[in-house]
């Protein structure tokens, strides 16, 4: 019997790069990576040098911003007004980036690219996009997203805020709370209810009679400046409101593109820890042996290496299908409520291989914990996500 050799085998290459099991950098295009290497670039040199001095002193650099839009990282996935026009995922890829530094500095895209620049450039009139987006982007100002409040928390629709038609425009009156970027913030889209409980979005410009913000000191975050927008009889023009706005379906496409970005940003975080533990662990000598050679550790490793390929893959599917204009809020809150649940996780067992040593500044881990913390609540709790997946499977509403 003879055997038939075949020919054209392609012998399988072995991997050269144990960050990436997946062959994930695989599946971006030229230009994502580009402009992932120069969000790098830009996160060692500018926000590496002073982030641990700026946690310590709750200090977010203003000029930040500026810097943010020189580089072409803010409102990149619109088209026009001065938009870099980039795909879903590149934008993932800065956000990764940036929280792998502090979750911090990606809140601050976070909100002016999904919180604000968005629903100006969805919702707004051709005159506010002119108005407001160019600058947004460039980063000369600076926006905030108004809609939590103190009593409402994961029920948005139980906000008290409201608004009045009056016959030169509205008045606003209510307040806001935990809101990143209010004590600075120059541009507020604010969130209100009508006598008729319709909720309508506005345009609301600073040092307006009657509109006050007030800075929240907290320990998580610390570089994000969060605080209360007070609101008592302020008036705005009639073309303050945003004119396409269609009640919650606006609000929440908002917020999906924030959480979006979150998934991103939280294994960049996750990311980071990991580095630093398996690095630490091969040169930290227990026993006459490394750290990395016992077993708990390896496990721990792995464990990391495992849902942090598996959370980034995900948010590359989730980007490519993002631009396709497929429906994602589900798909948004199984990544938003997997990769903060599991940031979490990986960055615990980071600081449990650095023992004491987990918990000093100059090793990192503990402040991105402390973040992560908050990360895994705002923008919807684990738990709220879960019921959001499971109503979709059992069509049963469990709030």
């Amino acid at each position: 019997m003879s055997v038939k050799l075949v020919k054209n085998i392609v012998t399988p290459k072995s991997i050269n790069d144990w960050k990436d099991p997946l062959y994930l950098e695989g599946l971006l295009t030229d230009k994502e990576k580009k402009i992932q290497k120069k969000a790098k670039e830009f996160c060692l040199n500018r926000l590496m040098p002073t982030v641990i001095e700026d946690n310590n002193k709750s200090f977010f650099d203003r000029k930040i911003y500026n810097d943010l839009g020189s580089n072409g990282f803010l409102g990149n996935t619109i088209e026009g007004y001065g938009s870099a026009n980039v795909s879903s995922v590149a934008y993932g890829l800065v956000a990764k980036e940036l929280e792998s530094v502090d979750s911090s500095y990606r809140s601050a895209i976070s909100v002016q690219s999904s919180l604000v620049i968005y629903p100006i450039y969805t919702f707004g009139s051709e005159e506010q996009k002119k108005k407001y987006i160019p600058e947004l982007i460039k980063g000369n100002l600076v926006g905030c997203f108004g809609l939590t409040e103190s009593i409402s928390g994961s029920d948005p629709s139980s906000m008290e805020t409201t608004f009045e038609e009056v016959s030169d425009g509205y008045i606003l009156n209510g307040s806001k709370n935990w809101i990143t970027n209010a004590p600075f913030a120059d541009v507020f889209i604010i969130w209100a209810f009508s006598k008729e409980k319709k909720v309508h979005g506005f345009v609301v410009d600073k040092n307006l009679k009657g509109l006050k913000t007030e800075k929240i000191e907290k320990s998580s975050i610390k570089i994000a400046q969060a605080g209360k927008i007070f609101l008592k009889n302020v008036k705005v023009s009639k073309d303050s409101i945003l004119p396409k706005t269609s009640g919650w379906k606006s609000i929440y496409s908002c917020i999906n593109k924030a959480r979006y970005g979150i998934a991103w940003g939280a294994m960049g975080a996750a990311e980071t820890c990991w580095l630093i533990a398996k690095d630490y662990s091969e040169k930290r000598i227990v026993n006459k042996k490394p750290l990395a050679s016992k077993q708990l550790v390896q496990k721990k490793l792995a464990d990391m290496m495992t849902e942090i390929s598996l959370g980034f893959s995900g948010c590359i599917i989730a980007g490519r299908s993002m631009d396709e204009n497929k429906d994602l809020k589900i798909a948004i809150s199984l990544l938003k409520r997997n990769n903060c649940k599991k940031a979490l996780n990986i960055v615990r067992d980071a600081r449990d291989i650095l023992a004491g040593n987990g918990i000093l500044d100059e090793y990192h881990i503990i402040r991105h914990l402390v973040n992560l913390e908050t990360v895994n609540t705002y923008d919807g709790t684990e738990d709220t996500h879960a019921l959001i997946l499971g109503k979709l499977q059992t069509g049963m509403d469990a709030f």
